[in-house]
């Protein structure tokens, strides 16, 4: 599945988590802003390029969006 990576920042501001989105609308790969399918408000700003990311995630520290899975796996495709 196409994602795009929001970096969950802790003390230090070292990268704690990887949450991944399902991007929404199209994008060159030179895109400032990427819209993602769980939020008709927010999105990733300067955003790491899409990238194919397994559904059934197996690497620490990295994790679902809750809400864009449950996307993924209804099949519902929510464009802004």
């Amino acid at each position: 599945m196409l994602a795009t990576s929001e970096r969950v920042r802790g003390d230090g501001g070292r990268t704690e988590v990887l949450v991944w989105h399902k991007p929404v609308g199209r994008c060159d790969g030179e895109c400032d802003f990427h819209a993602i399918a769980c939020s008709a408000d927010e999105g990733i700003v300067l955003p790491s390029p899409k990238q194919n990311v397994p559904i059934s995630l197996d690497k620490p520290g990295e994790r679902w969006c809750p809400d864009c899975l449950a996307i993924i796996r209804g099949g519902r495709a929510t464009e802004k």
